[in-house]
């Protein structure tokens, strides 16, 4: 007879890092008709840290080479022996039909990770307000999933839109944590119900008026926003309408920012000049080579046949973190490096483009 596997505490085990790892999938689960909940565990048995809203970036080992996607995490590190990626089969999305028809138990990917500013932890509030669509649900379930399990009362007013009741991603779960405790208000947009199944929601799109009935009080709230773009465009909207302060509202997109949306120049900056001169040391590797300052430092590596592992390309997954060794960069980020990775010498390649010299390990 095989022995049972031992089951450790926490404490016996090693947290999981941000560098580059392994999950193993552990279990398949499908939500509706076009969205599956995929499972994860490290085959060290280490356990998952990250806040509520973070994602990881997978490679995705596909017939044309490996592929890198951001996944947000739809699992919550109040229940950290396993992390949840819940993806959804956009139309024309080769590398979410590969998931669909290659990942079950057992089988084991690269993941890097985790990463993103997207979570309440950096906006702490008596009052949330989370609006989102279709997948944009995945960060929402796992912040209200950490802050059911936290159980100190969070006042959470929850809005989601979808196509139809069916298309409700997380529905009967959310139901019942919502029928456990009195902080969490449910409210469903749907945009037509399901034939032959009676339904005395809201339906239609979100408006000033659905958000006025179903959050009076929504001036009051931090709110988080996640899904399409038109759909996010549209929420902004109404809120700037009704002249909410902005500075409560928090969205997350994997679109590449439009120019002017990036942040603001400090005095400080040294702005690269069209047509200058740099070079470009990679370290590890041996290569170096000229380039201009207004190229990245992926661009350059990539010049080189050297492989830089990259997903986003604008700053936001942070799977490009690379350390600077010598020199300067313009660096113009989205959130995919925090602050004390930067004072450590990290730089994300994608986003860094070299003033003169630059060193990194590559």
């Amino acid at each position: 007879m095989t022995s049972a596997p031992r089951h450790k505490h926490l404490d016996e085990m090693r947290p999981w890092n941000d560098q580059v790892q392994v999950l193993e999938c552990v279990a398949v689960l499908p939500e509706t008709r076009d969205v599956m909940t995929f499972s994860f565990q490290t085959p060290d048995e280490s356990w998952f840290r990250y806040h509520p809203g973070q994602f990881i970036t997978l490679e995705l080992p596909m017939p044309g080479g490996p592929m890198l996607r951001t996944y947000t995490l739809s699992s919550s590190p109040s229940r950290p022996l396993s992390v949840t990626v819940t993806v959804k089969a956009q139309a024309g999305s080769m590398a979410s039909r590969w998931m669909f028809d290659n990942v079950r138990e057992g089988v084991r990917l690269k993941a890097y990770g985790p990463a993103g500013i997207f979570t309440f932890h950096n906006h702490p509030a008596d009052r949330y307000l989370f609006i989102s669509a279709g997948s944009g649900i995945t960060p929402m379930m796992s912040m209200t999933r950490w802050l059911y399990d936290y159980a100190r009362h969070t006042d959470i007013k929850f809005i989601h839109c979808a196509r139809s009741p069916s298309d409700i991603i997380f529905r009967a779960e959310l139901e019942r944590m919502a029928a456990r405790v009195n902080d969490i208000d449910l409210a469903w947009i749907v945009e037509r119900a399901d034939p032959f199944d009676a339904w005395t929601g809201y339906k239609g799109r979100i408006n000033s008026l659905m958000l006025e009935l179903i959050a009076s009080d929504y001036h009051e709230r931090e709110i988080f926003c996640c899904g399409p773009a038109v759909f996010m465009q549209a929420v902004r909207d109404i809120l700037n309408a009704a002249g909410f302060d902005m500075t409560h509202y928090h969205e997350e997109s994997f679109s590449a920012p439009l120019a002017e949306e990036l942040g603001p120049v400090g005095a400080e900056d040294v702005i690269p000049e069209e047509g200058k001169g740099a070079r470009v040391v990679f370290a590890t590797s041996g290569l170096e080579a000229a380039c201009t300052e207004t190229d990245t430092i992926l661009q350059v590596a990539k010049g080189l046949g050297l492989n830089i592992p990259s997903a986003c390309q604008f700053g936001v997954c942070g799977t490009c973190k690379t350390k600077k060794i010598s020199g300067e960069v313009h660096m113009v980020h989205n959130g995919g490096i925090r602050d004390d990775e930067v004072e450590e010498g990290y730089i994300l390649a994608c986003c860094s483009k070299p003033i003169g010299r630059v060193e990194v390990e590559a």
